[in-house]
């Protein structure tokens, strides 16, 4: 069973309102705010509200968050107007990958040319 929330975890500090962090989508399964660090200028994360570590804590009873996650990517590129120029979306898992926060978490990033890096 997953944890609703997880002690210590920033990510789900953010979920539960707990910080000043400006909050562009937020609904029961999913939350959407800025990185404290962007690389692009429309870099934003999109998390579900219960905590996941990573992909690999990922079971059928979370297809619906999952799924959301998709949607509010698409709701971002829509509102800040590029869907049709172009974003990318980026899930790490573990340190390996990247991975530094361990809540599982989306990056959405556009607003500049990016070349392709696998």
């Amino acid at each position: 069973m997953t944890n609703r929330w997880m002690d210590g975890c920033p990510f789900c500090r953010i979920v539960r309102g707990e910080t000043s962090t400006r909050l562009l989508y937020q609904d029961d399964l999913v939350t959407a705010f800025p990185d404290i660090h962007p690389i692009a200028p429309h870099h934003y994360l999109i998390v579900p509200n219960v905590h996941l570590e990573s992909v690999n804590e990922v079971a059928p009873e979370h297809e619906a968050a999952l799924g959301r996650m998709f949607i509010v990517a698409r709701h971002l590129a829509e509102t800040y107007h590029v869907a049709q120029s172009g974003y990318r979306l980026i899930v790490n898992t573990g340190p390996h990958a990247g991975q530094s926060v361990f809540h599982l978490h989306m990056h959405f990033i556009a607003g500049r040319h990016m070349p392709f890096r696998a």
